[in-house]
């Protein structure tokens, strides 16, 4: 059997394979998508790492003083926030990003799970920077917590519920601080990092970047087929081509609906193609789901970046109207450094500089946890990575691995 064939039968039936699936979520109302919350946080990095590009140093500091001045911030890392008399923004950096799943007008009471958590490590001369993504169904053990309103016990499940049960009882920047933090705890668990700072990224500002530059240009290195989007045969408009259940899996195809296809190859994205294009996971050429999401998650962020360097909005002129934008959708705990500060220290990163990394070289390593579901192992090289993360050896890791770096 092709493996053109196999997704289509997994398309027009129930979902099967290595791939990790979502816990069951409640139905969602009015047929609605859920949203790519993961990947808000690409307009944080994006504006960090673009920001000293074009303009001029010696105003560059005001510019940013006046552009950060509408972003949220809250002590998100709680206890796990390093405590040190003297706070600096120089030496080696590691920045926990968070995307979380959210929708307009969800229930506040309903348990959010973040749906991309990413390492942003920056190594002591500055002149480069790493994404780590920790896959969502990562099989982790959470630590006990009490967030004020509720405690939980502590216990082992997928990583990205440690956000859920940090925010529990708890809603609006309450809810988010606390499953934060609970996340962070999680973390450093894991890994023995503790976070220099952190931010919560939401949907609209990745949106409103998008929209302003109008396209966004790269290359796909898979065929995409997408699940959300596509169009009526007879009328043309545009509507879903599939039924999803509510745990986000597929139950079958809709007759006389013709689903858009991301073809391999270079290719410029309108800013909802691009929405729907980081999306996908299920119906990808290469069979790679999850890890191949990741993947494209990584690579448009780079594409992105060097789109918005070829636009010039990064310009002393242009800068400050971006950075506002995506300000409003963000809350960040900067580590008792102030933004400026982290923007100006990374003023020399650019796109090239931006290395990404697959965690268990984006190969499925699943198991079947009882109660739990298809959750993911990270194997001993995945834990190399994270140590290197620690240590501030990840040029040394790369150089071992050079299989586990994603390419443009």
């Amino acid at each position: 059997m092709s493996k053109r064939a196999s997704r289509e039968e997994r398309a027009d039936g129930e979902r099967t394979g290595r791939a990790p699936t979502q816990p069951p979520a409640p139905a969602k109302k009015g047929g609605s998508r859920r949203s790519p919350r993961w990947a808000l946080w690409c307009v944080v990095v994006g504006a960090l790492l673009m920001v000293g590009s074009g303009a001029a140093v010696a105003g560059t500091r005001v510019l940013l003083g006046t552009a950060t001045e509408t972003v949220t911030q809250q002590n998100l890392l709680g206890e796990t926030r390093v405590e040190t008399k003297r706070v600096s923004v120089k030496g080696a950096k590691t920045i926990l990003l968070v995307g979380l799943d959210t929708r307009p007008g969800q229930d506040p009471e309903k348990l959010t799970r973040s749906d991309s958590i990413i390492l942003l490590h920056i190594p002591a001369d500055h002149r480069r920077a790493y994404l780590v993504s920790l896959p969502r169904d990562s099989y982790v053990r959470i630590p006990e917590f009490d967030n004020g309103a509720q405690r939980y016990a502590g216990g082992r499940n997928k990583i990205n519920a440690a956000f859920a049960y940090g925010s529990r009882g708890l809603t609006g920047q309450k809810a988010l601080t606390g499953g934060f933090t609970l996340l962070a705890k999680t973390v450093k668990s894991l890994t023995g990092i503790t976070p220099d700072a952190g931010a919560i990224i939401d949907f609209q500002g990745f949106r409103k970047v998008v929209d302003v530059l109008g396209k966004v240009c790269m290359y796909v290195d898979t065929t995409t087929t997408s699940i959300h989007y596509g169009h009526d045969n007879k009328t043309g408009k545009l509507t879903g081509p599939y039924r999803i259940n509510p745990d986000g899996t597929l139950r079958g195809k809709i007759p006389g609906v013709t689903p858009n296809i991301y073809r391999k190859g270079n290719r410029c994205f309108t800013p909802s193609e691009a929405l729907d294009f980081v999306r996908q996971r299920d119906l990808l050429e290469d069979d790679s789901y999850d890890y191949g999401r990741q993947r494209h998650q990584q690579q448009f962020l780079k594409a992105l970046i060097k789109n918005i360097m070829d636009s010039g909005l990064d310009s002393p002129t242009k800068l400050p109207g971006l950075l506002k934008a995506v300000g409003k959708t963000m809350t960040v705990d900067d580590g008792g450094v102030p933004l400026q500060d982290w923007v100006f220290a990374l003023r020399g990163i650019r796109p090239e500089d931006l290395v990404t990394i697959k965690t268990n070289n984006g190969k499925f390593n699943s198991e079947n946890v009882p109660g739990v579901g298809s959750a993911e192992i990270l194997s001993d090289t995945s834990m190399d990575l994270l140590k290197s993360v620690k240590t501030d050896t990840v040029d040394e890791f790369v150089l071992a691995n050079p299989g586990w770096v994603t390419r443009s």
